[in-house]
């Protein structure tokens, strides 16, 4: 019964549809008769399903409400990546958050906001109150056209939108290019926010192994001509959560293999300024036509100021835009003009010159506090946030995870970022997150 109502609350069994026999089901799910003649009954009598005499059982009732945790496989919750979300965004500041995916708020550019809202309150009103323009602020874009071409990238400011964040971002050219039941290549692992959204979508999401330099080309190519995928989705830069970074051979092959195959990329470049030696971009590689580049701020200047943008070809842009109005209206005029303002203020050079040296040096403490237990990176990244760790030989990452939330400590294990579930042996750790002695106290009390 239990497998019936969650195949009902995830959509697969919408009203109307004619449900297996009862000798069937209970073949299918290795029961007895009588237990799935018990199981029809009780959904029956709570009018979830009805009998049609001679001709079986049916869905019936409105189609329910969408519950993403109902999609795809069951997942114990210390995995499922909605749950591990929650937990870093709703526990209080007592709680130690290793495994959450942003710095804390003293390494944010908290001097850049406020000097941006002071002159933001003596200009004019309508920045304090009005919709902006359907592509965003005029500025912004063009200040984000100088930073694009300064990576090689040639793209108008006509060809630049902003959203409210990069997951909105996603968000819309999933909404534009995407049907449920199309296919969605990611990496294998990768951030696992990308899993809830899709999940969102109803579409099939199809895991491609992540090297040292980018993903499996061999696998890619596999997956596309075995699947057809719309679209993949992937960071260039500082790929998330490994550290790994796209090397050039790499990129050319990959976006060989999309042209071939007409599959879109979706370029996720939120850590551009991370790097201390920048990456190569397939969106400079394509040149805006197969690539579509999305980025946000709210990793080095402010995670309370949501706004993000799309670079794509100019067609599709005039298209997402119509998506935009129709989903969210005008956008946020006035967090856009706070990061422009931020963004060109004097001292953002400085105050990332100053965040990727006190990474680096974290970076540095934390891989020496988990070598005595047994943690060890999978590489040692070039610059960025995270470590992606394996635990010693057999140890578990989410029974880990759930022995160190009990203390308080949240962390990240690998199924979370897994399509495959293939990564039950690894954790990923946030090291502006993990200067708190008690987060190895409790990794050492859970391996113990």
């Amino acid at each position: 019964m239990t497998e019936i109502r969650s195949r009902i609350a995830a959509r697969l069994y919408l009203p109307g549809t004619r449900l297996p026999s009862v000798r069937a089901q209970a073949q299918a799910m290795k029961v007895s008769v009588s237990t799935v003649v018990e199981a029809y009954d009780r959904l029956s009598a709570e009018g979830a399903i009805a009998a049609r005499p001679g001709s079986g059982f049916y869905v019936v009732g409105p189609v329910a409400p969408l519950a993403l945790a109902h999609l795809g496989p069951s997942l114990d919750r210390a995995i499922d990546p909605l749950w591990v979300s929650r937990q870093s965004l709703e526990s209080d500041a007592s709680v130690l958050k290793p495994g959450c995916g942003w710095m804390p708020p003293d390494w944010l550019y908290e001097t850049g906001v406020r000097r941006a809202l002071r002159a933001l309150a003596r200009g004019p009103v309508a920045e304090l109150t009005d919709y902006a323009t359907s592509l965003g602020h005029p500025g912004l874009r063009q200040f984000l056209q100088r930073r694009l071409a300064g990576a090689g990238i040639e793209a108008g400011a006509e060809q630049i939108m902003l959203t409210e964040s990069g997951t909105q971002a996603i968000d819309l050219i999933c909404r534009f290019l995407l049907e449920p039941g199309d296919t969605v290549l990611v990496d294998d692992p990768c951030y696992f926010n990308f899993h809830a959204l899709l999940k969102a979508h109803r579409v099939r999401t199809l895991g491609v192994p992540y090297t040292p330099t980018g993903p499996d080309v061999e696998r890619f190519e596999a997956a596309v001509q075995e699947h057809s995928p719309r679209l993949y989705i992937t960071n260039s830069g500082i790929h998330n959560p490994t550290g790994a970074t796209l090397s050039p051979v790499t990129a050319h092959r990959l976006l060989t293999l999309a042209d071939r195959a007409g599959l879109v990329i979706v370029e996720d470049d939120i850590w551009a300024d991370f790097e201390t030696t920048p990456a190569p971009r397939l969106a400079a590689f394509d040149g805006l036509s197969r690539v579509i580049q999305i980025g946000s701020f709210s990793k080095t200047i402010s995670a309370s100021l949501r706004c993000g943008y799309i670079a794509a070809q100019p067609g599709w842009i005039d298209n997402l835009a119509d998506l935009k109005i129709a989903t969210t209206f005008g956008g946020g005029r006035f967090a856009a003009e706070v990061v422009l303002l931020a963004l060109t203020d004097s001292g953002y050079r400085k105050h990332m010159e100053m965040v990727r040296q006190r990474l680096a040096e974290q970076m540095r403490k934390t891989i020496t506090r988990l070598e005595p237990l047994g943690i060890t990176p999978w590489l040692v990244p070039r610059a960025g946030l995270y470590l992606w760790c394996q635990l010693p030989e057999g140890r578990d990452a989410a029974a880990i995870a759930q022995s160190c939330l009990k203390g308080g400590v949240v962390l990240a294990p690998g199924n979370a970022f897994s399509p495959s579930l293939s990564a039950g042996g690894f954790l990923r750790f946030n090291v502006t997150q993990s200067s708190d002695e008690r987060v190895f106290t409790a990794l050492a009390r859970a391996l113990a």
